[in-house]
């Protein structure tokens, strides 16, 4: 805490000193996009005294002289060249907005706007289409899963698994700040939302291997979130069968503080009310997020982002039956349960951020942020269980009905699990650009405080004998000879832990592009450094550093097709969370080294037009060789590391996905992908990783009526092949490698637009409406059957365990509407 109100006081030293240099100047911001509304990139405002380009998003802000007119000039080379003259008084800012009309060389015009958004690799998701796109668990995350080389079998949760890796291994950003998650779901059910707010966000930006130095040391991807800046007041409604969410957003303090505040609150008793399993379940999930951004000066801009989330699982379950097998060897496990679950997570998290301009080229950013958790997972459940033979006669009334019990049996699962988590971090960045020349540095301090306290066990009997560990087994010979050795839990962990990690990292990078003749060449180069130290109660002392340099490459040949040739790597290390450092039985293992893996993606972007539409087709081939690689395994959400680095591994593939206007107007995607990651454990040979997805298949499509374009049909369909899991506790991984089955879902949407910016009636009570729809949404329209993992039932006659699927959701109904005000 001491070092957090340190580089607290700094940033309010800094920022009121800087902030006293102001000369007789005012500002002009603002967004420039083209007549459909999408952001421009790269379009040059100028004076006779300075000049800007705008950024990714369109933006710019620029410098006037006060108080005299002047005039400035937007030239980009795909849009008509546009003039204003302002007058402002000193100190005083002003929002300019203006849409560039294209000129007529369309050609020149798709190869020149992509050029800088490709050039690095990353994809750009548009918002509208996040908001819109049906899922069980609607987000961003919702829609990466459509991307190729992004993978995992189960809806209703936010983590996905990217080229191989677990979902531990994804960096998330929001308006440049890291954000966490909790640390003991165990499943998707308790998981509640994403801590992005979909309707707060403007743009997205994801890179699925090969990332720039400027992110952090994870193995996989990373997801860089933008809320908006609101440009006057507006209220956004939007409730379903699933929840409802709130938006307001507004201008105060003259105009000089922009406020986005964003209310959600979700319940997935829908989903659980039609499963297999009879209960009376009360799954809450409420949050608060809040973006502000206050322009003190014309120089100085100060960025404030708050959440406060409170996730509640209650869950008593009664009864539960699932029919599986085949349709000749039909099986069915009945299950009575006793006893209830309760969970609670409660997070608060908060970010200062603080952006000084030195001059129109040099920018200096100081960020704070802090992080709490507080988690309780209680639960105490008793469930006899029968596994049965199911009546197979076709004509028989009773055809499915259970004839007589094979085995019987009883589990108790019993858990009192704490966890309190700080993480505080304080970091300072600086840019200079000049021309298309950028320059990052980077340093960061982080703490982080975890207390956590395990007690959790499991009792298993069949037919009213113990089941004891598989590693514990001593010849018992129930029933037919005495067994005298005492009884003991088949899961047993109980431990107490304190630790504290500090953490000191930094980086830096450096892009340019080059022009020669017609080709076009673009680069990154960096490189990050981390060192950590561990220590605690009872945990003795370890520290460790890495480097990580990284690299990226983009060429532009000199065709008449529109394409780039791209090539990214490096060499990324993910230094282990606290989650990392304990194994199985609750031991933190402070000596654990970072995760390596060396990335090489080889790209191309084809951009082109069929139909007088644009299109493009992207394909990537990447290769990772991992080191270091501390072993998993999934259960659902829930990971369990082995807390040793004593493991190699890689992942090879290739992903493909063709976007465009299928439909005029609306973008639409179709994505392959296929991968193959294997591990070598402790030198016995390479055996599949929890993560080895071999193919993927992806469309979202939309659509809409010619003759009523406000009636439109979105798309989400996703297929994936199985992955090893849902094996028994204690399973070694070199003799079970057995796979769930493969994954099919498709989501669609239904909606009817009433009101829309554009034709807002002006009589009646629709005219107070800026925006209005309604929708019905159809989740698993094909009702089909999938597993994230098996119930495993132990029959001590055969001494067999028998593998039950547990189903995810089925054929689902939501309805929808939305407005804004």
């Amino acid at each position: 805490m001491l070092k957090t109100k340190i580089a607290l006081s700094l940033f309010v030293f800094f920022f009121f000193q800087v902030s006293q240099n102001q000369a007789q100047t005012a500002e002009i911001k603002g967004k420039i996009t083209d007549e459909s509304e999408v952001p421009i990139a790269g379009v040059s405002v100028f004076s006779k005294s300075n000049g800007v380009y705008t950024d990714d998003n369109g933006e710019f802000k620029i410098l006037i002289p006060s108080n005299i007119s002047v005039n400035l000039t937007f030239s980009h080379i795909s849009f008509e060249t546009h003039n204003a003259t302002f007058k402002v008084p000193s100190g005083e800012s002003v929002v300019y907005h203006t849409r560039l009309k294209a000129k007529e060389e369309e050609i020149e015009e798709v190869i020149v706007r992509d050029e800088k958004k490709i050039s690095t690799g990353n994809v750009t998701v548009k918002t509208e289409t996040i908001k819109n796109l049906p899922g069980a668990n609607s987000g961003v995350e919702n829609v990466l899963k459509t991307l190729p080389g992004v993978n995992f079998n189960n809806e209703l949760s936010t983590q996905y698994n990217v080229r191989g890796g677990s979902f531990e291994e994804n960096l998330v950003y929001v308006n440049g700040i890291e954000v966490y998650r909790p640390f003991l779901v165990r499943s998707a059910e308790q998981e509640g939302l994403s801590f992005v707010n979909s309707q707060m966000t403007e743009n997205v930006v994801f890179s699925a291997g090969g990332f720039q130095a400027r992110y952090g040391d994870k193995l996989s991807s990373a997801l860089d979130i933008s809320y908006r800046k609101p440009e006057d007041f507006g209220l956004r409604l939007e409730a379903s069968l699933l929840g409802a969410s709130a938006i307001v957003e507004g201008l105060a303090l003259k105009d000089k503080m922009q406020v986005l505040v964003g209310m959600r609150y979700r319940n997935n008793s829908l989903f659980i009310e039609n499963s297999e399993t009879e209960s009376n379940f009360y799954p809450v999930f409420t949050d608060v997020q809040s973006y502000l951004n206050y322009q003190f000066t014309d120089r100085l801009l100060v960025e404030f982002l708050g959440t406060y989330s409170q996730n509640t699982y209650e869950f008593t379950p009664y009864t539960r039956r699932t029919n599986f097998g085949t349709v000749t060897n039909p099986f069915a496990l009945v299950i009575n349960y006793e006893g209830k679950e309760e969970d609670s997570y409660t997070t608060l998290f908060g970010a200062l951020k603080g952006t000084y301009a030195i001059n129109d080229a040099w920018n200096v950013q100081l960020i704070t942020s802090a992080y709490d958790t507080q988690e309780e997972e209680y639960y105490d459940i008793i469930a006899a269980y029968g596994l049965a033979n199911a009546n197979t006669d076709f004509g028989s009334d009773d055809f499915g009905d259970v004839e007589f019990l094979q085995s019987v049996g009883q589990q108790h699962d019993h858990a009192r699990n704490d966890l309190k988590a700080n993480i505080y971090n304080a970091e300072l960045r600086t840019n200079y650009r000049k021309n298309q020349k950028l320059l990052e540095v980077g340093v960061k301090f982080q703490r982080e405080d975890i207390t956590d306290r395990v007690i959790e066990w499991q009792m298993v009997d069949s037919a009213g004998f113990e089941v004891r560990p598989p590693h514990m087994n001593s010849g018992n010979n129930e029933p037919y000879e005495p067994f005298t050795d005492p009884i003991v839990p088949y899961i047993s962990v109980r431990a107490y832990n304190e630790v504290q990690t500090d953490r000191y990292s930094g980086f830096a990078q450096y892009s340019d592009r080059i022009s020669s003749g017609e080709n076009i060449f673009w680069y990154n180069l960096g490189v990050r450094a981390q060192h950590w130290s561990i220590s605690g109660k009872d945990i003795p002392a370890d520290d460790h550093t890495v480097f990580s340099p990284r690299g990226q490459f983009a060429w532009k040949p000199a065709s008449k097709r529109d394409m780039v040739f791209r090539l990214a790597g490096g060499w990324y290390h993910q230094p282990p969370f606290y989650r990392e450092l304990r194994d199985s039985l609750g031991v933190v293992h402070p000596e654990v080294k970072a995760q390596q893996a060396i990335h090489v993606v080889l790209g191309n972007d084809y951009s082109f037009k069929m139909w007088d539409r644009p299109f493009k087709l992207t394909t990537e081939a990447y290769y990772k060789h991992l080191t270091d690689v501390n072993p998993f395994t999934i259960d659902n959400v829930r990971i369990r590391y082995r807390a040793k680095n004593n493991a190699v591994a890689y992942a090879t593939g290739f992903d493909v996905r063709l976007n465009g206007e299928f439909v005029p107007g609306t973008e639409s995607w179709f994505s392959f992908g296929y991968l193959l990651t294997e591990e070598n454990i402790d030198d016995r040979g390479y055996i599949s990783r929890p993560t080895d997805q071999r193919l993927k298949f992806a469309v979202l499509f939309q659509d809409y009526v010619p003759n009523l374009p406000g009636f439109k049909m979105y798309l989400n369909m996703v297929y994936n092949t199985g992955v090893p899991g849902g094996s028994p506790s204690y399973a070694d991984p070199y003799l079970y490698q057995n796979r769930l089955d493969d994954y099919f879902r498709a989501d669609i949407g239904l909606s009817y637009v009433i009101v829309d910016i554009n034709n807002r009636s002006k009589n009646g009570w629709l005219g107070n409406f800026k925006e209005l729809s309604a929708g019905i949404e159809l989740f698993n329209m094909f009702d089909v059957q999938n597993s994230i993992t098996n119930t495993w039932v132990t029959d001590i006659s055969t001494q067999q365990s028998i593998a039950v699927p547990n189903y995810l959701s089925p054929r689902i109904l939501n309805v929808k509407l939305a407005m804004r005000l």
